[in-house]
């Protein structure tokens, strides 16, 4: 019997184990899953009859052209100009070092090198992917996915994934795929509102799940197939805004990082795989502490001046927050929508003493002080405009569209990114900032840049965005980095690598915001997940929730008020203070803790669990009836908590009452839900 060369990749708990194909110039997978299951018969051997197909387009193949897979979905489409597309390849070797794999397949006739490039991330149970393309020749590349996925499967599968719009982002949603294609994605120049670069896969039968995310900050798409062989084969990539990218010769192209996580405990425990991923992508900035933000928009909106701000702020530090941030508004031209980005000067009349000593104020009040900016956008009355107004993209002899009244920068060229460069190193170097909200709220339309040719503007977009953001990360390592686009549409791991926290909505309603939050949690996790306490009822969901309910819900991540504190009341200040107070003794638990999902916001009582060492908070939500009866007359409602020992004991730390581990995992927590007690914060310490 033939010999066929077999690499295998090991995580933490899980192996990942890629085969040269007997039937081809291919690598295709031979097991993915816990530790040790690449020991015996693949799982995704197939038959080889492929009758109407060829073997290629019926294998778990890792990645494959279009020339040797023509029918059932391709990688990589190629071709010279004027030429026949197709990519016929031999395999030219492999690479192993210590957690890392190369592969290399070339093909001599059209000058093209490709390498699938493997690399583990310790600590973790994800695998990164990606593919380097290299030419002798120029070469038009129509499809350039990152990689390919295939997940064994016994019977249906189930897909997880996030969809929504502005406002309802992070929507868990299903989808039983049986068999044909399921395909999401964005041409919005950004991951959009309505899909997350994100999906994950479940075995009808097994519990465990497989997950993908794609590392990219522009366009992009994931596709699924039910293929013939018994397996889901995802493909995923970035989409050229042009529709092609255009390889020089000698030129190597690099395609973004794809994430591929694997866990047994289901959905849960995928989650918990993310957010351990997450963490890592964070590194040391994750041990300090995300502070308690205030930030003034929705108590004024572009009414912003120093006076009204310092009220604002006296009022926020006494309650315990330690960040005040000015949004939109504060500088030159911004009385409203219609002007003033670009030119990111504070405005004289809003700051009649100068914003130096406004800042220096906040300050002496013990708040840091925060700024919000969208530098990517230009509004048509600013000087910006008017000096520049070849920065901004456009198609020559085409009327320019207004989104939101503003423009869009072209980020891809370097005078423009040595702009924001230049902008935001002389605000953080004139003021003492320490937070800076960066903002995205118009995707491009008429997205050209004449003269210059055939271009990859999406491309080079994003690696404008990426830039400015190493060199706000390397210029000014202590400043914290909020991301936000219009609320969560850009939330990917190459931003997330390079913030701190990100805004998932603008939709802060506590029922909508439940929502919202317990789809990016299966996604994100919890420390970088900016979430505020706002007032209620308020512009997107009339239903009432207590000042309870809007803090529990909020703790979930990183807490944030955006209320307008002058129409609350001294009792409504003073429980506010005493959430803060909580909030900051458990935080630590909360961002570097193992988090567990506990219901959903369908259920009557839901909530998140977080465990680290010896203590586990709980933030429990009453989503159901208020009227203070019982769903059974006597019983309260209860939340059965994962992940505790059985055998251990656990004290309530509020009411002394102690719990057997086994109690906690089969019975619950028990909470009576009233119109005045909504939400509970319980923490638990293993005796």
């Amino acid at each position: 019997m033939t010999s066929y060369p077999r690499w295998t990749l090991r995580t933490e708990h899980s192996s990942y184990t890629v085969r040269l194909s007997p039937d081809g110039p291919w690598a295709e997978l031979d097991a993915w899953g816990p530790l040790g299951v690449e020991d015996g018969p693949s799982a995704l051997d197939w038959s080889r009859r492929t009758h109407f197909v060829t073997p290629a387009d019926a294998a778990p193949a890792e990645y494959l052209p279009y020339g040797l897979r023509p029918f059932t979905g391709s990688e990589l489409i190629a071709a010279r100009p004027g030429q026949d597309r197709g990519v016929w390849w031999d395999f030219d070797g492999a690479e192993e070092g210590e957690g890392s794999l190369r592969l290399t397949f070339t093909d001599d006739v059209l000058g093209l090198r490709t390498v699938l490039c493997y690399e583990t991330v310790p600590g973790t149970d994800v695998i990164l992917r990606w593919t380097e393309l290299t030419s002798t020749e120029e070469l038009r590349l129509e499809r350039l996915d990152s990689a390919a996925v295939n997940i064994p499967v016994t019977g249906t599968a189930r897909l997880t994934y996030l969809t929504g719009q502005w406002s309802q982002e992070f929507q868990r949603t299903q989808l039983d795929l049986t068999r044909g294609t399921f395909t999401m994605g964005s041409l919005q120049g950004a991951p959009g509102h309505g899909y997350a670069p994100w999906l994950a896969v479940q075995d009808g039968v097994a519990e465990a799940a497989y997950g993908i995310a794609l590392e990219w900050p522009g366009n992009w798409h994931m596709t699924a197939e039910a293929e013939p062989g018994g397996s889901v084969r995802v493909r995923a990539g970035r989409v050229p805004h042009e529709g092609v990218v255009h390889l020089t010769p000698g030129e190597t192209l690099s395609t973004p990082r794809l994430a591929c996580a694997f866990s047994p405990d289901g959905l849960d425990g995928l989650s918990r795989v993310w957010h351990r991923y997450e963490r890592h992508l964070t590194g040391e900035r994750l041990h300090r502490p995300r502070k308690v933000l205030y930030n003034s928009w929705e108590a004024t909106g572009f009414d912003v001046d120093a006076a009204g701000q310092l009220e604002l702020a006296k009022l926020a530090a006494d309650i315990g927050a330690e960040l005040f941030v000015v949004d939109d508004g504060w500088f030159t031209g911004r009385g409203d929508d219609t002007g003033g980005l670009g030119d990111w000067y504070p405005d004289p009349a809003a700051f009649p003493q100068g914003f130096g000593p406004f800042v220096e104020d906040i300050r002496a009040l013990g708040l840091d002080f925060g700024l919000w900016v969208e530098p990517e956008a230009v509004s048509p009355a600013s000087r910006l405009y008017a000096e520049h107004p070849e920065w901004v993209y456009r198609i020559e002899g085409r009327p320019a569209r207004l989104v939101r009244n503003q423009l869009l920068l072209d980020l891809g060229r370097t005078d423009v990114q040595d702009f924001v460069i230049g902008t935001l190193d002389r605000l953080l170097g004139a003021y003492d900032i320490s937070y800076v909200k960066w903002d995205m709220n118009r995707p491009p339309t008429e997205r050209g840049r004449p003269g210059d040719g055939p271009v990859d503007l999406d491309a080079e977009h994003v690696a404008g965005y990426l830039r400015v953001l190493d060199h706000l990360r390397a210029t000014h390592p202590d400043v914290t980095v909020e991301g936000c686009a219009g609320g969560g549409a850009r939330i990917e791991h190459a931003t997330l690598a390079r913030t701190d926290v990100v805004w998932p909505s603008d939709n802060t309603a506590p029922l909508d915001r439940l929502s919202i939050q317990h789809g990016f949690l299966h996604a994100h996790a919890p420390h970088v997940m900016s979430s505020w306490v706002t007032d209620a009822p308020g512009i997107f969901d009339p239903r009432p929730r207590s000042l309870a309910f809007r803090f529990v819900n909020a703790i979930c991540g990183v807490l944030g008020i955006g209320a307008d504190l002058r129409a609350w009341t001294p009792e409504e200040r003073a429980e506010a203070a005493g959430w803060i107070a909580r909030y900051k003794k458990v935080r630590d638990v909360v961002h570097r803790g193992d988090a567990r999902l506990l219901g959903t916001p369908h259920d009557s009582t839901c909530g998140v669990q977080y465990d680290l060492g010896d203590r586990t908070v709980v933030a429990a939500l009453g989503t159901g009836r208020l009227d203070g009866a019982p769903l059974v007359p006597g019983r309260p409602d209860r939340l059965r908590l994962r992940g505790m020992d059985p055998t251990a004991h656990y004290r309530d730390t509020a009411t002394g009452t102690t719990y057997s581990g086994s109690h906690l995992l089969h019975y619950g927590l028990p909470f009576r839900w009233s119109a005045g007690h909504d939400a509970g914060l319980v923490v638990l310490i293993r005796q």
